[in-house]
């Protein structure tokens, strides 16, 4: 049924098929029956680009923008109800957001429902995005799941942690993920709970310790380590991970005794081209300076479009595959030294180098390239 599924745009990566005229076409007897079959295959080409288009619209609409657009439309029914005098509708709203404010720091609020929406059905077979087993995990641990590259998208790490169309379930039973995002989303009214439906957290100490606290383990904090500043040097091509400077995890792993398990996402840096913005330049500069401002990064990104594959926001079609390494073991440490910390964060980056270089061969990655740790 995958093979199947996959069809439609299988047929789209080849644009340029054509049929090769069979010999016995121009027997009269056979050219109706041959004209009916081009028809045929026609009508299928239309129907199965059809299918594509509808799923790369709910792709763009759903993922890529709905940050940014769904929290715009939240704020506008907000400010739609105050001038139009309808503001009452929002008080028992704004009462209840009063108590639960602070959802996002306790394991947020996740629905089943939302994350079996068929858009993230599409949205997987898209690249399409696969997670890779290297380890099984004792469910009756804690762990924080370093996830590498950051990219533009973070796709792989949405697609494998906050929908139900993964493996993941049937590649470590007994185990909950929970994806840690920039706190400042859960900031939006109504945007709020329908991020949280899908699974994230916010990326806060607060929220991971929440996390990694719950008794009879089984729980998985999934972070980001690059942050926004690691989108900005998201080339394909390029491996570059700001991590020499990210200790928090550890030292958080440390007191809590969460295992420690790094996260290659090959494929992820692949998905947009970004204009140049090389260290020092004019457009690097302003890009640092908002993001100091506003909390997240604005890369400046494009890749294909929807009628065309020249130029757009839709990311391209590649595969992207999720590698979860080894789990480090970590004994529970309730006042870490310096010197502890800094000791299984070379140990992290040890490993994480170890599986990149272990896996990179299989997706296409040259042999002369490396991680560059920042």
């Amino acid at each position: 049924m995958e093979s199947l599924y996959r069809v439609p745009f299988l047929v789209l990566e080849c644009p340029n098929l054509k049929l090769k005229k069979p010999p016995w076409v121009h027997m009269p007897s056979a050219m109706t029956m041959y004209a009916l079959v081009v028809k045929f295959y026609q009508f299928l080409l239309h129907l199965f680009e059809a299918i594509s288009l509808g799923a790369q619209l709910g792709l763009l609409c759903h993922y890529e923008m709905s940050r940014e657009v769904v929290a715009q439309v939240c704020l506008g029914v907000i400010v739609f109800l105050i001038i139009y005098n309808y503001w009452f509708l929002y008080i028992p709203y704004l009462t209840w957001l009063y108590f639960d404010w602070q959802t996002p720091e306790q394991g947020g609020r996740r629905s089943d429902w939302v994350r079996s929406w068929t858009i993230w059905r599409y949205f997987k077979d898209y690249f399409p995005i696969h997670l890779i087993k290297t380890w099984d995990l004792n469910p009756s641990h804690n762990y924080i799941f370093g996830f590498h590259p950051h990219g533009v998208l973070v796709a792989g790490a949405f697609g494998n942690f906050c929908t139900n169309y993964s493996n993941f379930k049937e590649l470590f039973p007994g185990l909950t993920a929970y994806l840690h995002v920039l706190p400042f989303w859960f900031r939006c009214p109504l945007f709020r709970e329908y991020l949280m439906s899908s699974g994230p957290v916010s990326v806060s100490r607060r929220s991971v310790c929440h996390v990694l606290s719950k008794e009879g383990g089984g729980n998985i904090s999934v972070i980001v380590l690059g942050g926004a500043e690691e989108s900005l040097d998201a080339h394909p091509g390029k491996f570059t991970l700001f991590i020499r400077q990210r200790k928090g995890f550890v030292k958080i792993a440390l007191t809590h005794g969460a295992y420690l398990v790094p996260v290659f996402s090959f494929g992820e840096n692949e998905l947009f081209k970004q204009v140049s913005n090389p260290e020092g330049s004019w457009l690097r500069t302003v890009q640092e300076k908002l993001q100091k401002i506003m909390g997240f990064a604005l890369p400046l990104f494009h890749a294909r479009g929807i009628f065309q594959y020249n130029f757009g926001l839709m990311p391209y079609r590649k595969p992207i595959h999720t590698v979860v390494g080894r789990p480090i073991p970590v004994h529970q440490t309730l006042h870490p030294t310096p010197e502890q910390v800094e000791e299984l964060h070379q140990t992290y980056m040890e490993e994480l180098r170890k599986l990149f270089e272990e896996h990179k061969g299989k997706y296409g990655i040259p042999e002369n390239e490396t991680l560059i740790f920042r």
